[in-house]
């Protein structure tokens, strides 16, 4: 069994590691001249042969089936029978966007106690809430970080005994062979426990958060195997699986039968509350040897069981869905999927990075598509396991989201959208607070827009101008009067805010991002830092879409908007080099501000070519990061940033370099999951980046070079076929 410690094999499979390219020739055109000359790929084929398959228990290499509103993690049972040996590795969650809890406030604790003042240059003063360390005021903190926090539904395995009565353990499984269908959202477990054949075959239903598995086993006729179902409480701690089995006497599970073979669990915890509906095949019956941990016994006639669990957060009167229904709900949302949108194809490639790189694309696709394609933005971790107590953070939408547009699937990143209707009004509430206009959106935040304390969050400001990138991108595909006028409220209080944080220097006349901040590479000093390169060019694009979206609608151009996009300041630049913020001179001569996100290549790579950004100036960039940078302290999304701005540099051999750097956060697990470390063992971020980065080098963007995959070197080692991608900005 392999741990999140013994990660040695994973990254030689993996990882090429150094500084090599990849080498591709080219097949492929735009779209259209395609579709016309290049044979359609085989999309089943293609997802079918990345199929992930296990023959050996592994922590690092959990299964997660869903639909991007719940999502369900199993081990190598088939279930969640061995939830305690996965903790330390991708562990088993059950989880929804909907289902969060938050602890009592015994303390009255009020959000308004942890808000700090500062001063900006200009003499404005500025509240954040941050964390406090001691007193009342850590208390306060520690409170409101972890209220409300994503729930875990409840554990679904199997007790599963030997024939001298004792619960097997995981060790005690052989002949292990676990498959994950990708084309149908179906994960089948087969093992044997002392010679006798079990089989579990699962499935997420597609319009419901809920699962249904079939069991067939003699271990069923000899009353050897019963599902077991266990309730947590709430779990404040900050990455973990989401569940506290201790507090057993803080939360209530009600257990009701609907009929002779459906049953409703309701449950309680302090002021949260959801239902738990489960139907089965046969006979049955259930007991419960301790508090919020039941045990069904099938029916000893058969040696077939199907069970449905469903959850809700409100009672309901319909009927459990059948194992068949949510098999069928499945199959066909999967085939739907895999049809729609983009598909690329490396399988006419002689380099031997090749199925690696589809592979990574593939199972990346899946993976955002049951973690990021919900109602919320996604946390970190999506739907699989806690990170930042569950919270989402909204400058990390870009890399979950940005992507959907790219493979032709816009609709899946317009689900998450109306969560800024939602919670603008406490946007523009902290605006207004703060002294500024419009919505200042919120970072490390939850379903109802509550700002946590950070002292680091509070003060970024690169998430303001996403939903800008968002909707621009729904306007690529839809150019309609109706989407201009869905999202203007949105557009325009974004723009007010971003017009009036920043501010004009009577020296020079050019409009600067000033401290109090602290941009993407957040290591810098929220009180001494100004001018970050990304987050400028980050305001030139907000606003240039902001404009933009009142020339299409007729209006006339809002005067201050244009005021500051006609004179924002230059990026800051020394010795040829691009510096990450003005105030830092010495940031590629101090070891210091090497590490954490390279983020000044996004100013060109996420984002377009403008009159601001100096090729050469940036090149020389790319390349003094590629020398000096700490790479350990990266996260996953740095090196599909890097591809993109290498590619938009016309160096498409780095871009590839980029994608395939041996370093150990950007790893991707056997079940396709981008790794990090001991603490964060999935990064959804990386998935996410990776998809836009190679949509992005395959179809081009925004005044690429004019030729077919412009973001690939054409030297004869690479076929790639592509079909359904959309061009970047």
């Amino acid at each position: 069994m392999r741990n999140c410690s013994n990660l040695t094999a994973i990254f030689k499979a993996t990882i090429i590691s150094g500084l090599t390219f990849c080498m591709l020739s080219l097949t492929s055109c735009d779209q259209k001249s395609e579709e016309k000359t290049v044979e359609k790929i085989d999309r089943k084929a293609l997802v079918d042969r990345h199929d992930v398959i296990l023959d050996a228990p592994d922590t690092l290499a959990s299964l997660t089936v869903g639909n991007g509103e719940f999502a369900f993690t199993v081990d190598v049972s088939g279930l969640q029978t061995f939830y305690k040996e996965y903790e330390n590795g991708v562990s088993l969650g059950t989880q929804t966007q909907w289902a969060w809890h938050a602890f009592p406030n015994p303390g009255d604790y009020d959000w308004n106690e942890i808000l700090r003042n500062d001063t900006s240059a200009t003499g404005q003063v500025i509240s954040f809430p941050v964390q406090h360390k001691e007193g009342r005021k850590k208390e306060v903190t520690d409170y409101f970080r972890t209220s409300p926090h994503r729930l875990h539904l409840g554990i679904i395995g199997l007790e599963l005994l030997k024939k001298n009565g004792e619960v097997a353990k995981l060790e005690d499984l052989k002949n292990i062979n676990q498959r994950l269908g990708l084309w149908k959202g179906e994960i089948v477990s087969t093992y044997e426990l002392e010679g006798s054949p079990i089989s579990v075959t699962l499935y997420a239903h597609q319009e419901q958060d809920g699962v249904a598995f079939k069991i067939e086993s003699p271990l069923v006729k000899a009353g050897r195997l019963k599902v077991k179902m266990n309730f947590p409480y709430g779990s404040g701690c900050h990455v973990c699986p989401g569940y506290d089995w201790e507090k057993q006497d803080r939360h209530s599970t009600e257990l009701k039968e609907l009929s002779t073979q459906e049953v409703l669990f309701e449950r309680k915890l302090d002021s949260a509350a959801y239902f738990t509906q489960v139907a089965w095949s046969g006979d049955g019956s259930w007991d419960s040897p301790e508090k919020h941990k039941y045990y069904f016994t099938p029916d000893p006639s058969s040696e077939t069981l199907e069970f449905s669990s469903f959850f809700t957060k409100k009672e309901t009167k319909t009927n459990t869905p059948s194992f068949s229904a949510t098999a069928e709900s499945s199959k066909k949302g999967y085939e739907q999927f895999w049809n729609s949108g983009g598909a690329i194809d490396f399988s006419g490639s002689t380099d031997e990075r090749a199925h690696e790189l589809e592979r990574r694309v593939v199972l990346s696709q899946y993976l955002t598509k049951v973690n990021c394609t919900g109602s919320l933005p996604p946390q970190e971790t999506g739907l699989t396991m806690n990170s930042w107590y569950g919270k989402f953070h909204i400058e990390m939408h870009w890399w979950h989201g940005a992507h959907f547009p790219l493979w032709g699937r816009p609709e899946l990143l317009e689900k998450s959208l109306p969560w800024y209707f939602d919670v603008l009004d406490k946007a523009k509430a902290t605006a207004k607070r703060q002294g500024f206009e419009g919505a200042r959106w919120q970072k490390m935040t939850d379903p109802y827009g509550d700002e946590s304390p950070s002292s680091v969050a509070a003060y970024l400001i690169w998430q303001q101008p996403h939903i800008l990138y968002f909707v621009e991108q729904l306007y690529a595909q839809d150019s309609s009067v109706a989407l201009l006028e869905k999202y203007k409220e949105l557009v325009y209080e974004t723009a007010d805010f971003m017009a009036s944080f920043a501010q004009k220097s009577e020296e020079t006349g050019k409009y600067h991002l000033i401290a109090p901040l602290i941009p993407a590479q957040e290591l810098f000093p929220a009180n001494a830092t100004d001018d970050p390169p990304f987050e400028l060019a980050y305001w030139h694009f907000g606003l240039t879409v902001a404009l933009d979206w009142q020339k299409r609608l007729n209006e006339s151009p809002n005067p201050k908007w244009q005021e500051v996009l006609d004179n924002i300041a230059p990026l800051p630049i020394k010795d040829g080099l691009y510096l990450p913020s003005s105030t830092h001179p010495n940031a590629y001569i101090d070891e210091f501000y090497l590490h954490d996100h390279p983020v000044v290549l996004g100013a060109y790579g996420m984002l377009p070519k403008t009159d601001m950004i100096d090729p050469e100036i940036m090149r020389n960039t790319l390349e003094k990061i590629l020398e000096i940078w700490q790479w350990d302290t990266t996260w996953g999304w740095d090196y599909p940033m890097m591809a993109m701005n290498a590619a938009r540099l016309d160096m498409p051999e780095t871009a590839l370099d980029a994608i395939f750097l041996g370093k150990q956060k950007n790893i991707y697990l056997p079940n396709g999951h981008n790794y990090q470390d001991k603490r964060l063992r999935i990064y959804l971020p990386g998935n996410g980046g990776l998809l836009t980065a190679v949509a992005m080098m395959a179809a081009g963007w925004e005044g690429a070079p004019d030729r077919p995959n412009p973001g690939f070197p054409d030297n004869g080692k690479w076929q790639v076929k592509w079909e359904g991608l959309k061009p970047m900005k």
